[in-house]
């Protein structure tokens, strides 16, 4: 959510902003919130009066009353009594136009990085750099799907009867594996300086409300109908993220780097074109995130932002998985962040690459939307923070499987998983 003074004082820029990422539909919001901003000074400067007048008043009474001069002080009094039901009235207007700032106010995007391509849709995000060479393999290469079932290590039959599509049975060697890349990614993050968290599965609507954009939530998340409503975390940046929602966080503890392990749900809405069946998009799968929550200042954010993608580069090249990173556009960019790459593995059977992980760095914009608050040298600030995809474990699988298949269907697993393996180097029948 966008800082309110930057509308105040420099509405060109917000304005600006707002064509970069070809939202021109929302430029009138600008001018919209400017005024009501206007009246909600005139209504905050009207309350004010009306409490310094009832100090003044009650003062002065109190003085009447020692001098004994209760005609005078009567007046004063019947004067004092009509001043709460003023500053009521003006207090109720001033929180309804609050309000009304607020739900426009959510709706503007936040700035964008100078780094960010301009470009109205996904087709325009750019590859900043590939990392690793596909193989070149000699036999038919297969999906992922025919060489897990093949090997009778996925049911995703019995999970489209039980479930729906988007679901998955894995075991045996596959799902030792999935273990695998879950326990290898952790120790990474720990070693990073990372700690570890353990989050709910679960949330208030009005947190998820908060945490993610307003189109994220339509598409992905699953609410609960129940009271009080509550939703399924789609990654559990939601939970750490939202664990601070309306609290002050201590300059000392600053700043904050966690990771965590969670199931994740997503409905997936609009995600057409894609594999149905297999691992590829589903509905719940397994994710481990970072979070990092830092000082308000945008070069020690953009270092960590850098940093965090680092470590995801690192763990798949660890993999031995080609991959690439990809810069997201103006236009393919959420309302909520500054900027934001991809980082994609290669698919031998696609011939192209497909989104493993995403880093993001969100300066304010989340932060103030959550209420989350420090204190910089006694100065209210609202800090910056930023998330970023260890590994979604669904999709380093099909990465894995499709990269290291053998011509006789059995799969390398990667040196950096055999010891979480017990010593294991190949998936066969």
């Amino acid at each position: 959510m966008i800082d309110i003074k930057l509308i105040r004082e420099s509405p060109d820029i917000v304005k600006e902003n707002i064509k970069k990422k070809f939202q021109n539909e929302k430029l009138k919001l600008v001018d919209e919130i400017k005024k009501l901003d206007e009246d909600w000074r005139k209504l905050k400067y009207k309350e004010d009066k009306l409490r310094s007048d009832r100090n003044k008043i009650s003062k002065e009474i109190n003085q009447l009353m020692k001098a004994k001069k209760k005609a005078e002080a009567s007046k004063l009094i019947k004067k004092a009594k009509e001043i709460p039901g003023e500053i009521a009235k003006a207090e109720e207007k001033r929180k309804n136009l609050e309000k009304k700032i607020r739900e426009l106010q959510i709706k503007i995007p936040n700035i964008i990085s100078k780094n960010v391509p301009i470009g109205k849709s996904d087709k325009e995000n750019v590859v900043e750099k590939n990392i690793g060479k596909p193989t070149k393999f000699n036999f038919p290469v297969k999906s992922h799907v025919e060489i897990a079932e093949s090997l009778g290590l996925a049911d995703f039959d019995s999970s489209a009867r039980v479930s729906g599509t988007g679901f998955y049975y894995l075991e045996g060697d596959l799902a030792l594996l999935n273990m695998a890349l879950i326990n290898y990614a952790r120790d990474i993050m720990v070693s990073k300086g990372f700690t570890y968290v353990e989050t709910p599965l679960l949330l208030r609507e009005e947190i998820i409300d908060k945490v993610t954009d307003l189109n994220d939530k339509e598409q992905q998340i699953y609410v609960v109908n129940d009271e009080p409503k509550m939703a399924l975390i789609g990654t559990s940046e939601h939970s750490l993220i939202g664990r601070f929602v309306e609290s002050e966080i201590n300059e000392k503890k600053l700043p904050i780097k966690q990771t965590s392990y969670s199931m994740c749900f997503r409905k997936e809405i609009g995600a057409h074109g894609l594999d149905e069946k297999g691992l590829f998009r589903t509905h719940q799968f397994n994710k481990i995130e970072m979070v990092v929550i830092c000082e308000p200042d945008l070069k020690l954010s953009e270092k960590f932002y850098k940093e965090m993608q680092e470590i995801t580069i690192e763990i798949f090249k660890n993999l031995e998985i080609p991959i690439r990173v990809l810069k997201i556009c103006s236009g393919d960019l959420g309302d909520l962040k500054y900027e934001q790459v991809d980082i994609e593995a290669y698919s031998p059977r696609k011939k192209d690459y497909f989104e493993v992980g995403s880093c993001s760095n969100l300066t304010e914009s989340q932060a103030r939307k959550l209420g989350i608050s420090t204190r910089i040298k006694g100065e209210r600030k609202i800090p910056h923070t930023l998330n970023n995809t260890v590994i979604a474990t669904s999709r380093a699988l099909v990465a894995i499987l499709e990269n290291n298949q053998q011509k006789d269907g059995s799969i390398k697993i990667p040196k950096a998983l055999q010891k979480y393996m017990n010593g294991k180097k190949l998936i066969g029948k």
